[in-house]
């Protein structure tokens, strides 16, 4: 009985730990990824899952399986899922987010008859797993709404046997979930002005849409994720990295709401030279809506607004090159000619979304040309590293191409959908 107390007071200083590391974390779902992963690790548990309210529908945001990540090659991830579901009492997580209540399954395989909820075996039947202890509980704010559902699988013993989730298990789980909502609903605010700034790019220009945006970000953090992997980066400074990035790279043509609409929406004939050189204005002006920076995401975002148009190899066609803002008078529009960036001189953000931006530019539809197929795009991209791309970025991205993918289909245009 001492040593489990000893224990149950060890995890909740581990608990007060990761609260603090948990609140200085802005992007929603990295958020959330990172909730599941250390409440999996408090409570020792094999697998987990972690969704979203959508309005009367359940969204699955991440899902973790250590048993299947180790059949996996160093580096890979497992298969990026995205599907709804009713929030209704049939399902073990719709019962959780209508009724409010927590539920505590000892075997998934054996819940009583007379449960409202069943548990679908045809996951575990396809992936070969075995599904036995879940607990599943609401994310809460304290005026009652729902933010999402947290779901634990597999609680394992010392010698890694799946046993239940005790006592102690529900109250380290319950006490982290209440920090993690605080963190959420922070998090959220953050979000919500975010959105608000893409709306405005959206109303004027309608290419910046919420589904490109989102692919972009999503792109981008699958990159980095791979890139850093390649590169042995350290666990916090990617946890840093990869959270700013995640926002940030929704930001990077957010200078086009002081382009005027008679470039921004020109269809044909296409630019100019005169205009052209007012559209690559866009990064300068994207670039001084977070000038002077206050935080490593404000510099992260300014990096990316700036020079995702640079080139690796220094061709001048990329721009704006090695400029000052001071140097770019927005009443003029046109960006003066300065020395190219090249190589690394370019930041390693702008280098990710770089690649990111162009491939899903080419993969859909513009006013001003049709859609290339997926394997196009890909091979573009492949093609035009070392000269357009950073070549390691460009490698990064097609180790990840199936995840690439699957963010595609998770978030096609409204045209599409």
């Amino acid at each position: 009985m001492e040593q489990k107390d000893f224990n149950t007071e060890d995890k909740l200083q581990q608990i007060i730990s990761i609260e603090r590391q948990l609140g200085e974390i802005q992007d929603v779902d990295v958020l959330l990824e990172r909730i599941l992963t250390e409440t999996r690790k408090i409570v020792h548990a094999d697998a987990g899952s972690i969704y979203v309210v959508e309005g009367n529908r359940i969204r699955i945001k991440y899902g973790q399986n250590d048993t299947h990540l180790r059949e996996l090659a160093p580096g890979e991830k497992l298969p990026y899922t995205n599907f709804t579901f009713a929030m209704d009492e049939r399902s073990i997580c719709g019962y959780v987010a209508s009724t409010g209540l927590p539920l505590n399954i000892d075997d998934a395989y054996n819940i009583p008859e007379n449960k409202p909820y069943k548990f679908s075996k045809n996951t575990d039947l396809l992936t070969d797993y075995r599904t036995k202890s879940i607990y599943t509980l609401p994310l809460k704010m304290a005026n009652g709404k729902l933010l999402g559902v947290l779901q634990i699988i597999n609680a394992l013993d010392e010698n890694g046997n799946v046993t239940h989730f005790d006592e102690q298990a529900e109250l380290l789980i319950s006490h982290f979930a209440s920090s993690a909502v605080q963190a959420l609903q922070h998090a959220y605010l953050t979000s919500n002005m975010v959105k608000r700034m893409l709306k405005m790019a959206e109303f004027r220009d309608p290419k910046e849409t919420y589904p490109h945006v989102e692919r972009v970000s999503s792109y981008s953090l699958e990159i980095y994720d791979r890139w850093a992997f390649n590169h042995n980066i350290a666990e916090t400074e990617k946890l840093k990295f990869r959270d700013a990035l995640k926002i940030a790279s929704k930001f990077h043509d957010v200078g086009k709401v002081g382009i005027s609409d008679v470039i921004l929406k020109k269809t044909f004939p296409r630019f100019t030279d005169e205009e052209r050189n007012i559209m690559k204005g866009h990064t300068c002006i994207g670039a001084q809506l977070f000038d002077p920076p206050e935080s490593f995401l404000d510099q992260m975002s300014q990096e990316i607004a700036l020079h995702h148009h640079d080139r690796w190899d220094g061709d001048p066609t990329g721009y704006p090159g090695n400029i000052s803002l001071s140097d770019f008078d927005i009443r003029v529009g046109s960006v003066p000619s300065f020395k190219p960036l090249a190589g690394k001189e370019i930041p390693l953000s702008a280098r990710i979304v770089a690649v990111a931006d162009v491939f899903d530019a080419l993969s859909h539809k513009r006013c001003y040309k049709d859609s290339w197929s997926i394997e196009e795009s890909f091979a573009e991209i492949q093609d035009n590293a070392g000269t357009h791309f950073d070549p390691e970025i460009v490698l990064a991205f097609m180790q990840v191409k199936d995840r690439i993918c699957s963010i595609q289909m998770a978030f096609p245009d409204e045209a599409e959908s």
